[in-house]
């Protein structure tokens, strides 16, 4: 499983701390090995169908006893094919071994779901539940058109009590014929009540069959569920072990998401554990298509992921000596493009928070209060991500921000930005309308979602394009006509929309020295003076 560079690495410095793997630009070493892993697979006589679709590798440099470098290499979730399975790390937890509990506790919820299946689609409880569905529509017409005979036939009572005619003998008869009348019309209900009751106990007994198998299955599934993941067993640099309950004990969640423990860092990290291999430095990275709602780019490398990696990774790189989030630094440096009495709007550098964090002190809230002790009331009237750079407004006062705050809901307030794309868009101007929801297992992500996702609308045209290295770039102007999280981002990375992420997108793209994505105009009506107001702060990339 240990591989070893086909090239001379002794020149390459390796690095004093291991990966922060939430947010890390790769090592030279780990973009080596990467290479290596992609000239493996294209070697390969038969490209496998799993990966074309679109897989997550990682790599994963380790220091033998001898003091010898190599690396290690993995993927996320399954490939069928023993052929690669020998070059990649084997799975924490093997499920699909012929040893394992699961394939055999898989069978019979498998059989549950046939069984439920053949039931819920048998042609006799279908034919019942067909014919009960059509005698109940002719019996509520039946019993509106005897409903409507008895207010026909109690209009012409009525009319015969009005009349001159009306003695005691015609006054006995029409009680007599309204007795007689509502008699049937309860005897036509109940027959019509208990023919539908025999068809709805029939149906009954087929459904509270199906319902028991539904809830055995529920049963079962959470029991092999729970089993399953006290099977996957993490290990960290102190030899301390965790299985998945313990570690997401701690999580709001509480339980682990499906599939968690079968990224590639985890697999990674473990066999390096178990093997007494030191590691040095990872990085992980995107192969095949991309999926159709999340955006990754063919031989990109992404950040770990949240939901499902975050907490066991935190776990197993205890005793390892970590980079620093590079986004937990400090910048205290804003600088004020407006103000008066009852607002200002700043330029916030790229790297720096809107508002306080869990841990990160510093934000454009916290530095404005600390240079404005007497606003007391919300003060962020809007926010831009924490690597977007540009324009904010601040107010001063309670009042003044919710007038704000309305003009941004109202969209009276225009918003432009200028941004660097990794690559050259072929429509030079035009729409993009793309709905998009939060990746609650990989949160901050969002993802382009056509189900349940809120639309969100764009509007773009190309500046120029220029060359930046070895790169050709594309500057734009985006103008965002709806405010949802990270729409620009995706707008521009997902092969739906512009299909060229944002230089230094880390998240959907790639990461650089920087996000270069930068508000640089706002035009509003002062919300106290009602003055057009064209706030303007050029771009420095």
């Amino acid at each position: 499983m240990i591989h070893y560079f086909k090239n001379n690495i002794n020149n390459i410095q390796l690095p004093e701390k291991f990966t922060y793997p939430f947010n890390y630009t790769p090592h030279k070493l780990c973009i080596l090995a990467a290479d290596e892993v992609k000239n493996y697979l294209n070697s390969l006589s038969q490209f496998p169908e799993d990966i074309h679709k679109g897989k997550m590798f990682g790599v994963l440099i380790v220091k033998l006893s001898n003091g010898d470098i190599g690396y290690l290499a993995a993927y996320s979730g399954n490939i069928n094919s023993e052929e690669i399975k020998s070059f990649f790390v084997p799975p924490v937890y093997d499920l699909l071994s012929p040893t394992s509990f699961f394939k055999n506790e898989e069978v019979k919820i498998s059989n549950l779901n046939n069984k439920i299946f053949a039931l819920e689609n048998d042609e006799d409880f279908l034919s019942i539940k067909s014919n009960f569905e059509r005698i109940k529509a002719d019996n509520e017409r039946l019993i509106n058109i005897e409903k409507n005979k008895l207010k026909e036939n109690k209009k012409i009572r009525d009319n015969i009590r009005n009349s001159s005619i009306l003695d005691a003998e015609l006054e006995s008869r029409l009680i007599k014929e309204s007795q007689f009348q509502k008699a049937e019309f309860k005897r036509l209900s109940k027959i019509i009540t208990e023919r539908e009751e025999k068809l709805v106990e029939a149906i009954k007994i087929k459904e509270d069959e199906i319902a028991t198998l539904k809830e055995k299955r529920k049963i079962d599934s959470e029991i092999l569920q729970k089993r399953l993941f006290s099977e996957f067993k993490f290990l960290n640099a102190l030899g301390e072990e965790k299985d998945l309950w313990s570690i997401f004990e701690e999580t709001p969640s509480k339980t682990p998401p499906a599939g968690s423990g079968e990224c590639a860092a985890p697999k990674l990290l473990q066999y390096a554990y178990l093997n007494l291999l030191y590691p040095i430095a990872m990085a992980e990275f995107w192969l095949g298509e991309s999926p159709q709602g999340e955006i990754r780019h063919e031989g990109f490398f992404y950040p770990a992921c949240i939901g499902k990696c975050k907490p066991i990774l935190t776990h197993m790189l205890e005793g390892l000596v970590v980079d620093e989030n590079p986004e937990s630094s400090t910048i205290e440096n804003i600088e004020i493009l407006y103000e008066d009495e009852y607002m200002l709007a700043v330029n916030k550098p790229s790297g720096m928070l809107s508002v306080p964090g869990k841990k990160e002190k510093e934000s454009v809230e916290s530095i404005v209060k600390k240079m404005h002790p007497e606003i007391s009331g919300p003060a962020i009237v809007h926010r831009l991500d924490m690597s977007t750079s540009g324009i904010m407004l601040i107010a001063k006062d309670k009042e003044v921000h919710k007038i704000l705050q309305l003009k941004f809901i109202s969209r009276d307030i225009k918003k432009r930005y200028i941004a660097l794309l990794e690559g050259t868009i072929d429509k030079k101007d035009g729409i993009i309308k793309l709905p998009i929801s939060p990746d609650y297992y990989d949160r901050p992500r969002q993802k382009v979602d056509y189900e349940s996702g809120k639309i969100a609308i764009t509007r773009y045209k190309v500046l120029e394009e220029k060359s930046i290295g070895t790169k050709t770039v594309t500057k734009v102007e985006l103008c965002p006509l709806t405010g949802r999280t990270h729409q620009l981002r995706v707008h521009c990375a997902h092969k739906d929309g512009l299909g060229t992420p944002i230089l230094g997108d880390e998240l959907y793209g790639s990461k650089d020295e920087r996000l270069y994505l930068h508000a640089d105009k706002i035009e509003f009506k002062h919300p106290i003076s009602q003055k057009l107001m064209i706030i303007e702060k050029k771009e420095d990339f």
